[in-house]
């Protein structure tokens, strides 16, 4: 029988089980290939708070690894990948840390969070450089080496533009060409265009280089489109969807832009009048026609004079689209020629990593599934 005090002893002993069994332990993994062919674990590290983001350079084998609760923590691999040491904490945000970029030309770690903050710090002092506030949280980051330019594309549909110094940065422009907001960026530094993913499930490649403002369109999946990556000596653009859709883009073709959608207050092609032209209802005696507009050439069309459906590949449409009759019998066959490849991954991709040395791809699901993929067959 417990006395008083050893009831209290053995209720207190009760609460700390408790609480010992309620404590989560959150970890970085490393993953080698071992001679069965098969991946198993290396080495562990614990983290204090769930891993949100990171980012890997082969060269110095360091590892930035984004925190829930805002911090940067670094470490470095050893040849073998044995062992992970760590070098320092960069109290970089003030909430998770959504994307991480390490720039070794520079020595500089970049990075966004649900702060709304993007941040630089140098990686050999560890200190800030410098920040800017965006208009939304960031979900996408990119940067380039030789102009010192930073793509930051937000949850509001916008992609701004900055340029960064040592320790101060200047906006340089913003632009928005989704419905959706961004989900993922891709910098092409030779081209120098950008690709922006979005989750109204299209993705559009803008030519920064050009100055010309020219955005072209790709649409190939079902659902929003969630991670980006690009085979440069190929120009073989990879994007991974909602849908589970692995599409690969040839972008070494001349594409076209998708043409404005003209403004009328009647058919295009046989002037009957839209549902909200009473004036051209009333003289004409007939009931207004539901809005429509073909893809190709963007007039407002009715429904009968656009009743055919066509894929135009270099305008990024795969799936067949509305277009109007003459526009129909205008495409030829060559035209209708796919310009990407279609893969279904099986899962719900969150995240991709392209080896092009190796021509594999990495990616990982909502179903905590990792899968390799060899992609030479298509990817050449």
């Amino acid at each position: 029988m417990l006395t008083g005090q050893g009831r209290d002893a053995a209720r207190t002993a009760k609460r700390k089980l408790v609480s010992t069994e309620g404590i989560f332990t959150w970890t970085v993994r490393v993953w080698l290939k071992r001679d069965s062919g098969q991946y198993w674990p290396s080495i562990y590290h614990a983290m204090p708070s769930p891993c949100s983001c990171m980012s890997f350079n082969p060269e110095t084998r360091r590892l930035s690894i984004g925190l829930d609760n805002g911090t940067i923590s670094e470490f470095i691999l050893s040849e073998d990948y044995n062992k992970m040491t760590p070098v320092k904490n960069y109290q970089a945000h003030q909430s998770r840390v959504t994307m991480i970029l390490f720039v070794l030309e520079l020595e500089w770690v970049l990075s966004t969070g649900q702060d709304k903050q993007f941040a630089w710090h140098c990686s050999e002092s560890g200190h800030r450089l410098g920040g800017y506030r965006t208009s939304a949280v960031a979900s996408g980051l990119q940067f380039d080496v030789e102009t010192r330019h930073v793509f930051i594309g937000d949850h509001s549909g916008q992609v701004t533009i900055l340029k960064l110094e040592q320790e101060n940065c200047s906006l340089v422009t913003t632009f928005r060409g989704h419905t959706g907001g961004v989900t993922a960026l891709c910098w092409d530094p030779v081209q120098r265009v950008l690709f922006s993913g979005s989750s109204d499930h299209s993705v559009i490649m803008w030519d920064i280089g050009g100055r010309k403002g020219t955005a072209i369109e790709l649409q190939g999946h079902n659902d929003k489109v969630q991670a980006l990556s690009y085979a440069q000596h190929t120009r073989q653009l990879i994007s991974c969807g909602g849908d589970g859709g692995i599409v690969v883009w040839n972008m070494d073709v001349e594409r076209q832009e998708t043409p404005e959608w003209l403004d009328s207050d009647s058919c295009q092609k046989c002037d009957q009048p839209f549902f909200w032209n009473f004036k051209q209802m009333w003289d004409s005696k007939k009931i207004g026609l539901r809005q429509h507009h073909c893809r190709k050439c963007g007039k407002a069309v009715c429904g009968k004079c656009s009743s055919k459906r066509s894929s135009i590949p270099l305008m990024g449409f795969e799936f067949e689209v509305r277009v109007c009759d003459s526009c129909h019998e205008a495409i030829t066959d060559e035209e209708r020629a796919p310009t990407a490849t279609f893969h279904d991954s099986k899962h719900n991709i969150v995240h991709v990593h392209f080896d092009a040395t190796r021509g594999w791809l990495l990616t990982s699901g909502t179903d905590k599934v990792i899968k390799l993929w060899d992609m030479t067959p298509v990817v050449s």
